[in-house]
């Protein structure tokens, strides 16, 4: 996974004063335009600007730099960091931009209606608001009520949809709702539950004790027609011999 480069145009500054590399690579290297790196080199653009040594700070490999002199075409790559920081976990409300401030209400009227098992404390976290505006938006008393469109957070860009899939986890689990993802534990019977289905087991069913009975029934009939037929017999036989 590709790492962002820190201060590109100081880092094309030094690239310019100390390789050989062409205003294409370093432009490629630094996310900047030929034009730009070729005003840096000029003194027209970054003036003032103390370059930084891309190799010191860990971004770039010397091999690499000369890999990308020895050819015009190769574009070089940002080296992966040794060493991984762990990202500080955020404290308090969200911050917001202030392009995205006047899309709160709009988030808020969303996670009202679509997750009201959401508790205040957690919209707050989701789209970095207020209590007071989430008050107002659910109590219909909001300035700008009438022009409000629920929309989804996700989409305007205040919050990440791994967060939001947490969050409502989390609501469903403190409100006693089953999740859908939750395996479902098995409960162990009594002694007597098990002896009593066991025994259900064991006794014959409904239907199994009818289909015995006309089985049986069955039986005893087809002896009684033999033996009719076998006094039939005899009496035509007696018959005969008169």
């Amino acid at each position: 996974m590709a790492t962002t480069l820190l201060m590109p145009k100081a880092t094309a500054v030094w690239l310019v004063d100390n390789t050989a590399l062409s205003f294409e690579q370093i432009a490629a290297f630094c996310a900047l335009h030929p034009l730009e790196v070729q005003g840096i080199a000029d003194g027209d653009v970054a003036g003032g600007i103390m370059g930084v040594n891309p190799i010191q700070n860990g971004q770039l490999t010397r091999e690499e730099i000369e890999k990308a002199e020895k050819d015009p075409n190769y574009r070089m790559k940002v080296s992966e960091p040794k060493v991984r920081v762990a990202a500080a976990k955020r404290k308090g409300p969200r911050y917001t931009p202030i392009s995205r401030r006047n899309e709160r209400p709009n988030a808020i009227k969303w996670l009202v209606r679509n997750h009201p098992e959401l508790k205040d404390a957690q919209i707050m976290r989701l789209v970095g608001t207020t209590k007071s505006t989430i008050d107002a938006v659910r109590d219909g008393t909001h300035w700008n009520t009438a022009n409000l469109t629920a929309m989804d957070p996700v989409t305007l860009g205040l919050t990440s949809q791994i967060e939001l899939d947490l969050e409502v986890k989390r609501a469903a689990k403190s409100g006693g709702l089953p999740m859908e993802d939750e395996p479902q534990g098995t409960m162990l019977l009594t002694a007597e539950e098990a002896m009593a289905s066991a025994n259900r087991s064991l006794a014959p069913q409904e239907g199994e004790e009818g289909s015995a009975d006309v089985h049986e029934q069955d039986e005893f009939d087809a002896d009684s027609v033999f033996a009719k037929l076998k006094s039939l017999k005899n009496d035509a036989n007696d018959d005969s011999d008169e």
